[in-house]
């Protein structure tokens, strides 16, 4: 089964990036090219929503984002921190545990009307896929799913994400 796979890859780093925190690193992951294959298909698989490009947040969501176009032939749009993008973009603020953030999207990469794939390796609190469905919905696009390897369900992004009726796959769950 992929969850059992993802999580004897997935590294355990305590106290990262500060005291009392377990990082989950999915770096591990990346050296094995048949688990990278794997899990795109089971993402591709588990998708039902009618997709036209793929949005996935920087940067660990660039890995299998970008895979993840490609495979279904549909364009990549790159969810990047404020400052990174030259030209015309969009931004929105979001809070973070101890402050906020901004992130941005190229304007024009996103055609009014699209179906939107917001994918990101780990779901955690929530703040980055939400500020990424509110980019999608500032260009006048349609969030149709979300899509994470890994989901720390104790950390409650699964329900502020659910308020946007849009589905939500997730590889391998964490419950503490």
């Amino acid at each position: 089964m992929i969850e059992e796979r993802i999580k004897a890859a997935i590294r355990d780093v305590p106290d990262f990036p500060k005291q009392g925190i377990i990082f989950k690193d999915i770096m591990p992951i990346l050296k094995d090219q048949q688990l990278c294959n794997d899990i795109v298909d089971e993402m591709i698989h588990r998708l039902n929503e009618k997709i036209d490009a793929v949005l996935a947040v920087e940067s660990r969501g660039f890995f299998f984002g970008m895979l993840l176009a490609n495979k279904m032939k549909l364009p990549f749009v790159p969810v990047r921190k404020k400052g990174k993008l030259p030209g015309k973009t969009l931004s929105v603020n979001y809070d973070l545990e101890y402050g906020t953030a901004t992130v941005e999207i190229h304007k024009g990469m996103i055609k009014e009307g699209d179906n939107i794939l917001i994918h990101d390796d780990l779901l955690a609190t929530g703040g980055t896929a939400l500020a990424a469905a509110k980019l999608t919905k500032m260009a006048g696009a349609k969030v149709s799913a979300f899509a994470f390897i890994v989901t720390l369900e104790y950390l409650n992004g699964l329900k502020k994400l659910a308020a946007l009726n849009s589905p939500i796959i997730s590889l391998s769950n964490y419950n503490q």
